[in-house]
């Protein structure tokens, strides 16, 4: 498929979304739960456009065009696809451990993903929720710790039914504000960027922190 066609959905999802929920119909609905399904519960697929997609579905949702049933539909899909990912966590547990190289799967993102739950502990499978790339890292990284299953579970429910209410939500009230119409491929961009920034903060943070301990070990020797 051509890639300047994929970008342009991308970037102007409530336009592409509108036109097939129109021409399509329910279809359309299974198509969406099987993205967030997909970028959540499949660690090859983080690049899959979960936050956009939900606005895109709460602006219309507004119009009339989508209904208030995707809501349900996308927590369900981030719960369920979290708790696939954690079990593909758990299966992989040992490779991973041992650091065995891993096809489709960058170890840099395993490495920052695990720091941050070094740092936050299980509250992570929440935050990381509003995180592009950890979102997808998270659960699969709490099953190769071996997270017990009814945390993870509590932490996952919770992740999803906010990460899902609140996009969707916000997409609901603002989505369709003139404004926010007429430049909406910035709006876009704008919520990864933003998505992105405590990521970047944390792996940049964990770096110099990294470095602060060898320059440490390597002066007391």
């Amino acid at each position: 498929m051509d890639f300047s066609f994929l970008l342009d959905v991308f970037l102007h999802l409530d336009t592409h979304l509108g036109a097939f929920m129109q021409q399509y119909g329910a279809p359309v609905y299974v198509v969406l739960f099987l993205i967030i399904f997909c970028e959540t519960g499949l660690v090859v697929t983080p690049f899959l456009p979960g936050d956009s997609l939900i606005f895109a579905a709460g602006a219309l949702a507004a119009t009339g065009i989508v209904s208030w049933g995707a809501l349900p539909l996308f927590i369900v899909a981030a719960v369920t696809g979290n708790m696939l990912n954690y079990q593909i966590g758990r299966f992989l547990s040992d490779r991973v451990k041992q650091r065995k190289q891993m096809r489709f799967i960058k170890q840099e993102n395993l490495d920052r993903t695990q720091a941050f739950f070094d740092k936050h502990g299980g509250i992570t499978i929440v935050i990381t929720r509003f995180m592009p790339i950890l979102r997808t890292f998270s659960p699969f990284v709490a099953g190769v710790g071996k997270m017990p299953y009814k945390r993870f579970l509590l932490f996952n429910t919770v992740g999803g039914i906010s990460w899902a209410s609140a996009f969707f939500l916000i997409g609901y009230f603002f989505g369709n504000l003139p404004a926010v119409q007429s430049h909406f491929s910035v709006i876009v961009i704008a919520i990864v960027v933003i998505s992105v920034i405590p990521a970047v903060i944390a792996f940049v943070k964990g770096k110099m922190d990294d470095r602060e301990k060898k320059s440490g070990y390597e002066g007391n020797s």
